[in-house]
């Protein structure tokens, strides 16, 4: 599960809004003018990253980092369908006092077949008590798909990617790049935003942007918040998505019968209690079997450490 995901307004024409940290954090590629009025991000600090060094880089072009860290996406992508999880998922509605006035809730543990299908298991849902908005088809795709934000070498033809320069986040030495889609084709979305790679596992490490397109039509309106995903080292090798948050307002419009609304959003989505169960898939990466390695002085690395940022605490844990 990640922490992005559409929620359209009811039948009845109410709107929703989203908040989200990511604003704070990216100014990367513009939004399509269509969808820039859809939502008003949440100016939050960005504490933990230093200045942005816009030379060049140093000992590679940012082609040849491109191709790397692609690369080792590709493997991440392989390695976490070997790793069971936890996945949280909290959304809330806010009212104009700073009440939350809806919420839903889900806890979810994440395992794949032998064939590397997607199991997904139930164990907490308490009532869902959203009113003002309701989630749709493309919110939980978005929490699968795009809120954890992978760019393998089978994606990069779809993107256009910009070095954007050097940045240090907490104790990471990190380089940033500017993602977004090439075509919109139809019925598929895509990211849209920055994202950090660590430079020395080279593997993404942040990823703040949002899911586009939206729809926009009225009576049809389909928003979704920006969003900033954190990972963190798993068991000294990969660097897995473990918290996303999106916060802002998503404006909807009137139409024939019902007004115009902003409605406040605050998304929260954990992923935890990373455990690799047994598998036949080998990863290979030049050729060599890494499955059991351990990164380079992956023993000086803390998930404390390790962790780009330090996210704020939800308001309410899930249960053990």
């Amino acid at each position: 599960m990640f922490m992005k995901f559409l929620i359209r307004p009811f039948e009845c024409g109410r709107g929703f809004c989203a908040l989200a940290v990511a604003a704070a954090l990216w100014m990367g590629p513009a939004v399509p003018a269509s969808h820039a009025q859809d939502y008003t991000p949440v100016q939050t600090e960005d504490s933990g990253f230093g200045p942005l060094n816009t030379a060049p880089p140093t000992g590679k072009t940012p082609e040849q980092i491109i191709t790397d860290f692609a690369a080792k996406e590709s493997l991440f992508r392989k390695a976490r369908a070997s790793y069971g999880y936890r996945q949280s998922v909290r959304v809330d509605t806010i009212d104009d006092g700073g009440r939350v006035d809806g919420e839903y809730q889900q806890v979810t543990e994440i395992s794949y077949d032998s064939q590397g299908g997607r199991v997904e298991t139930v164990t907490f849902a308490p009532q869902n008590t959203l009113q003002r908005i309701m989630m749709s088809p493309s919110d939980f795709s978005d929490i699968e798909h795009r809120l954890p934000f992978i760019l393998t070498t089978e994606d990069l033809g779809q993107y256009i990617i910009t070095y954007v320069g050097r940045q240090k986040v907490d104790e990471l030495d990190t380089y940033v790049f500017d993602a977004g889609p090439k075509v919109m084709e139809k019925g598929k979305r895509y990211f849209q935003g920055r994202v950090w790679v660590d430079q020395q596992d080279l593997q993404i490490v942040l990823v703040s942007g949002k899911a586009v397109p939206d729809d926009t039509r009225r009576g049809h309106e389909d928003l979704s918040p920006p969003f900033t995903t954190y990972r963190e080292q798993i068991d000294g090798k990969y660097w897995f998505p473990t918290y996303t948050k999106a916060e802002g307002v998503l404006h909807f419009q009137g139409g024939t019968g019902y007004l115009s609304q902003d409605v406040h959003i605050r998304e929260i989505v954990k992923y935890s209690n990373y455990k690799q169960f047994g598998s036949t898939v080998k990863i290979l990466y030049d050729g060599q079997d890494i499955t059991n390695n351990k990164a380079p002085d992956a023993g000086n690395k803390t998930p404390a450490a390790g962790k780009p940022g330090t996210p704020p605490a939800a308001t309410t844990a899930p249960p053990k």
